[in-house]
């Protein structure tokens, strides 16, 4: 019985380590017919994933090539807190019917993090980091704070993300939908990772439930011998 409840106990703390992953793949050269940009690596996307703490989200994203190949390319996360609206509609074809957003995320190849808030009526807010996109290779991540994307209805662990890239003829304004080269093959939600003090309570567990097999290991060799 008792090595039954230490097996369980390291089974549930291995699950808890090891959250299901969120990671969403795209197929490779799969650029939008209506995007007339440069068909480079660094803006086809490859993958994408989102992790949340509690506090904070975490964005990664895998592109075909060395990011900043292409001139004026970005990458954006668009995220839907719960007002979430199809704002990728105009244009001749339009692209993104499906994709709902009141917020986004915009990483840069400079390393300029932007993060955009849309609210029903007013202006956007905006909140611009400099050097809060981590480059390395053909791969960007940042680290966007829960108090910069309040709720717009949906819970913080529900907010659904979508990912495109896309290069900007004007650099400070988005043009046409023609500048839109790839998205995401679908939307996600984040998958939840331990707080810090979960992690300290899950390593305490395992040092206990080490400790324990130890002990259960030494009684029965002792029982043994006698």
């Amino acid at each position: 019985m008792r090595l039954l409840y230490l097996v369980t106990s390291a089974t549930v703390l291995l699950a808890l380590a090891n959250p299901a992953s969120a990671t969403v793949v795209d197929p490779l050269d799969d650029f939008l017919s209506t995007y007339t940009g440069p068909l480079n690596d660094d803006v086809d996307i490859l993958s994408g994933d989102v992790a949340f703490d509690g506090t904070s989200y975490f964005l990664t994203s895998t592109m075909n090539g060395a990011i900043g190949t292409t001139t004026g390319s970005i990458f954006v996360w668009g995220i839907n807190r719960g007002s979430g609206a199809p704002r990728l509609t105009f244009g001749s074809p339009s692209v993104g019917a499906g994709v709902l957003f009141d917020a986004v995320v915009v990483m840069f190849p400079d390393g300029t993090l932007r993060i955009v808030t849309i609210p029903p009526a007013g202006a956007p807010t905006f909140n611009v980091i400099a050097g809060g996109t981590t480059i390395a290779g053909n791969s960007l991540s940042a680290t966007v704070p829960l108090s910069l994307l309040d709720s717009m209805g949906l819970a913080p662990e529900d907010y659904m993300f979508n990912l495109w890239s896309r290069t900007r003829v004007n650099p400070l304004a988005d043009g046409t939908n023609a500048e839109i080269a790839d998205f995401l093959s679908s939307s996600t939600q984040a998958r939840a990772v331990p707080e810090p003090a979960t992690w300290l309570m899950m390593l305490l567990g395992f040092g206990l439930t080490g400790t324990a097999f130890r002990r259960s290991r030494r009684a029965s060799l002792l029982k043994a011998v006698a």
